[in-house]
């Protein structure tokens, strides 16, 4: 299926299906059983699996999407020339920079 992660330990999601069975259990107890730091986290995980159920569980994509360049037009000649004159115009800046900052006269 997945796994979710608390802390430094993953847990299975069928495992889940058991740890919130349990939930007559205090928070210190499942939180000891399950050898997690703390009965808040139990708490935590059980609001998410309340609200959410066990997809809220599965670790989430973080950072920003991929972008999907199969739906972008084709770029004409004159187009990919200019992105390739700007990033050539970059790195050249750069290495100069780069020059500037070892050359034995700056120090």
């Amino acid at each position: 299926m997945g796994s979710f992660h608390g802390h430094q330990r993953a847990f299975s999601v069928a495992a889940s299906g058991q740890f919130f069975m349990a939930l007559d259990k205090s928070g210190r107890a499942l939180s000891e059983e399950y050898g997690l730091p703390s009965p808040s986290t139990v708490a935590t995980w059980t609001g998410i699996y309340r609200r959410d159920g066990e997809d809220g569980l599965l670790p989430k994509r973080r950072g920003r999407p991929p972008t999907d360049q199969k739906d972008s037009p084709p770029k004409s000649e004159i187009e990919t020339l200019r992105s390739e004159n700007e990033r050539l115009s970059a790195e050249v800046a750069y290495l100069g920079k780069l020059r500037a900052l070892r050359s034995p006269e700056r120090r």
